[in-house]
């Protein structure tokens, strides 16, 4: 599922394509909003929260979430037509919104309702290590991979941040989150790692850019650990695959 970095930068894409400009084509191929046309409508702002993003289209919001397999593609979509969720053009520019996973359209003025939940936004204006560090804390007993994943927690944290903050902090995925010895010191790397990463579009959260040397241990397993030389564990049976150094993370 892409991470909170993928949305922002889908974000800066779309803002660039859309944003300032009128639609002069409004293609929605949902059901349940097939009759909507905003054609003639001024594209105002486009925004991410978390994982959503939002584009506002006068009295509309478009809200869409990529959930696993989404992406919002600018120009010629290369996907089969029949995965083409929505389309919108303006005079210059064409953006298909292709395999998202949730897309509707709200009403602009309380759009942001459907995102009331979400913990503050770990590239957002309401992004606070205090609120983040205290819901970490707020259930000791579970799972630190499970607590990061949770939106509600922190807005933007998916599997790869998940395992790769698990290493950093050298405790493995499954450890309750009350034996995190300083969780605003993890909330703060949280942020970090995804604002570093968030006009990237190869993520690195071991600081090398390189190919094959950008990750810790997300998707590794089998193979040695960049620390210690040990070889990475995985498990990936469960809904979210874990991976670890049996040597480095207690």
């Amino acid at each position: 599922m892409p991470e909170g970095d993928t949305v922002f930068r889908a974000a800066a894409k779309l803002r660039e394509a859309l944003e300032g400009k009128v639609l002069t084509r409004c293609d929605v191929r949902v059901p349940r909003y097939a009759t909507v046309d905003l054609t003639g409508q001024h594209v105002d702002e486009v925004l991410s929260r978390g994982k959503h993003l939002f584009i506002r289209v006068g009295p509309a919001s478009i809200h869409s979430h990529l959930k696993m397999e989404g992406a919002w593609v600018i120009g010629r979509v290369r996907a089969p037509e029949h995965k083409v969720r929505i389309v919108l053009e303006t005079a210059n520019s064409r953006a298909s919104g292709v395999e998202l996973g949730v897309l509707e359209i709200l009403d602009r003025s309380s759009d942001m309702d459907v995102v009331a939940h979400l913990g503050p936004d770990l590239l957002g204006p309401d992004w606070s290590v205090d609120v983040a560090a205290a819901n970490l804390m707020a259930d000791p007993a579970r799972p630190l991979a499970e607590t990061l994943l949770d939106q509600r927690v922190m807005a933007g944290v998916g599997n790869v941040y998940a395992n790769e903050l698990c290493f950093v902090f050298g405790l493995r995925p499954s450890t309750p989150v009350g034996e995190v010895g300083d969780p605003s010191r993890l909330a703060h790397r949280a942020q970090q790692m995804l604002w570093l990463n968030r006009l990237r579009v190869n993520r690195t959260t071991t600081g090398n850019t390189r190919a094959g040397q950008d990750i810790w241990v997300y998707g590794r397993d089998g193979k040695p650990c960049r620390r210690c030389g040990t070889l990475i564990q995985g498990d990936r049976t469960g809904d979210r695959n874990t991976f670890w150094c049996p040597t480095c993370q207690r």
